[in-house]
């Protein structure tokens, strides 16, 4: 006689269908989205000001306004600018506070940081900044730097403080004043960043290089 194959319980099935329990992330990447989001809410609610009127003084979207506010984007640098100028802050007030309560350490997984737009450069390439100052003077900024255009057409730039590039991957052509550099990886220059500065031509694609910019610290 055939045995009746015992028919689970539906206790069971849901238990057996169910999840298994999220195991703990690593640090999150998004968390100073988030705390630029909140400290940009908290600013727009303390000046009595709607998305709409943020949006009017910034030039921003109330999309975009709303998606910063919500962590669900990674402001560039300009949208920040924008964000904080309406707001009548510094950039640093907008990441101020933003830190570990174990110390002085940020941890930056792979792929993460805040992704940067650099003034008059265009699509092909992304800035991702490795560390957020938390003071009001910032003493160092380290990008993490990819170029995959080789149509790009770069200005030069100019800026306060000295320069450090490490080139870690391609092959690029560095133009600082009048001299030019061949870099390859393995390859570093540092440079005067007052002087005009930026890539000649982009030899070997893709390009991944560290900057790292160090200002003077006030007196």
């Amino acid at each position: 006689m055939a045995t009746r194959k015992k028919q689970p319980t539906k206790a069971a099935s849901e238990a057996k269908a169910a999840p298994a329990p999220a195991k703990s992330d690593a640090p999150d990447a998004r968390a100073l989205d988030r705390h630029i989001g909140a400290t940009a809410h908290a600013l727009r609610l303390q000046r009595r000001l709607t998305i709409a009127d943020l949006a009017r003084q910034s030039g921003l979207s109330p999309g975009m306004l709303s998606k910063i506010e919500n962590s669900q984007v990674s402001p560039s640098l300009d949208s920040l600018w924008a964000l904080s100028r309406a707001l009548g802050v510094e950039i640093a007030e907008l990441m101020s506070g933003f830190e570990s309560t174990d110390g002085e350490a940020q941890f930056v997984p792979k792929q993460g940081g805040l992704e940067v737009v650099r003034r008059g450069t265009k699509k092909g390439h992304t800035y991702h900044l490795l560390y957020a100052n938390r003071g009001p003077h910032k003493p160092f900024e380290p990008f993490l730097v990819t170029l995959t255009d080789a149509s790009e057409v770069f200005p030069a730039f100019k800026h306060e403080g000295l320069e450090f590039l490490h080139i870690l991957e391609g092959r690029i052509e560095y133009r600082h004043g009048s001299q030019t550099f061949m870099l390859g990886p393995g390859d570093s220059l540092t440079f005067e960043g007052k002087v005009p500065h930026g890539p000649e031509a982009l030899v070997k694609l893709p390009i991944v290089m560290l900057s790292v910019i160090v200002y003077s610290t006030p007196g």
